[in-house]
């Protein structure tokens, strides 16, 4: 939930406000039900098969269906890392440090903690970091008071097409997708191992229906809490923001930084980025441990292989995070957010047709009406990316 709401997610929200004020709301409130229904699909895999999403391509495809949906995982990792690195960048340049400089540790630091496979003592640091972040916009909003702006506004213009797509793209993150199926394959795994060593071998084939359908249906409500609090999170940012910026521009990080002044005063750009970094790292992490994962699984290797794939795909992000001016590093983040729009089709539509496969699925697949809600909140998504385009 708190990975989902990362760096880009909070500037996409940010910037949000800063144009619109209270505006898009309403869009961001629709936005949890394609959330919910995609990432349900994600997790209702990994439920079912207690599999990765790559190693379900792999077991259940043609090697060369396997190879070719291999590459939107490759395209998912790269786009994804560079967004991260680059918010890491915005947040350097509020603390006053050169990326330049401080970029080549964060990579080194991130691919020491992916590789040894510190995740718990990384993931508890950098949630309390994440966390101070999201308090303060909570409090700032709290002591600002809501403001009477409308919560709906409707235009055609290029700029308000434009945050539409970077508000799909910042809450439908395709990372997530590979994440959710593995993270919940094991998880579930784990529980199933215990049950068995509880109730006996003897026993395991006549609880199994029973515990695939207690699993799923926590699955569900955990799906639906996070897609629900990533929404609300979006919107407490975007009226914490609202008004910073003026005309059609982009705000900078340090007038974003600003509207958090209430809370932190003249602190307020180093709250900011602190915050954005801890957000970023966090991601940074959490992409390593799913769509690499989704990689390695779905060629057949083992997954202490997924360390080549961890230096590879994020050295490219890196370094462009490294090459664009401070300037343009919000213009960055914002249209990569509108990329991600693209990104998503190819795993969504691979896990669409995976998740209604009665083959890998069993009785657990895909229902007609699910199927209808499923692909029309993928096209929804699309559609917003399409006409920010246009």
């Amino acid at each position: 939930m708190i990975a989902d709401m990362d760096a880009s997610s909070t500037l996409g929200a940010a910037e949000t406000g800063a144009l619109f004020r209270y505006g898009l709301i309403w869009f961001m409130l629709i936005l949890i039900i394609p959330l919910f229904f995609i990432q349900e699909a994600s997790g209702r895999i990994g439920t079912v098969t207690e599999k990765g999403l790559g190693e379900v391509i792999r077991e259940n495809y043609s090697r060369r269906t396997t190879m070719i949906m291999t590459v939107p995982m490759v395209v998912t990792d790269m786009v994804t890392y560079a967004v991260e690195y680059i918010g890491i960048a915005i947040g350097l340049e509020l603390l006053g440090i050169s990326a330049l400089l401080a970029l080549p540790i964060v990579y080194i630091l991130h691919i020491l903690i992916v590789t040894k496979r510190k995740y718990g003592t990384t993931e508890i640091i950098l949630l309390a970091i994440s966390s101070v972040l999201i308090v303060s916009f909570v409090a700032t909003l709290l002591i600002r008071g809501i403001v009477a702006y409308s919560p709906v506004y409707i235009a055609a213009t290029p700029a308000y097409l434009f945050i539409l797509a970077v508000n799909v793209g910042a809450v439908i993150m395709p990372f997530m997708l590979f994440f959710q199926t593995s993270a919940t394959a094991e998880k579930v795994s784990k529980v199933r191992k215990s049950d068995v060593s509880l109730f006996g071998q003897d026993q395991t084939s006549r609880v199994s229906r029973s515990f695939t359908r207690n699993a799923l249906s926590s699955m569900r409500k955990e799906t639906l809490a996070g897609a629900a609090v990533s929404e609300l999170l979006m919107v407490v940012v975007e009226m914490t923001m609202s008004g910073v910026g003026s005309g059609t521009d982009f705000a900078s990080a340090r007038q974003l930084a600003g509207a958090l002044s209430v809370v932190a005063n003249s602190y307020s750009p180093y709250l900011f980025g602190i915050g954005l970094i801890g957000a970023a790292f966090l991601a940074l992490v959490v992409i390593s441990m799913g769509s690499a994962w989704g990689l390695v699984e779905a060629l057949g290797l083992k997954r202490n292989r997924a360390n080549s794939v961890y230096i590879m795909e994020s050295l490219p992000a890196l370094i462009t995070a490294m090459i664009i001016p401070q300037s343009l590093l919000i213009n960055a983040v914002l249209y990569l957010l509108v990329l991600f729009v693209f990104v998503l089709i190819g795993p969504a539509v691979m896990m669409g047709l995976i998740s209604k496969n009665r083959r890998v699925m069993r009785e657990y697949a895909t229902g007609k009406k699910r199927e209808i809600v499923y692909w029309a909140s993928l096209a929804f998504v699309v559609l917003f990316g399409i006409l920010a385009l246009v």
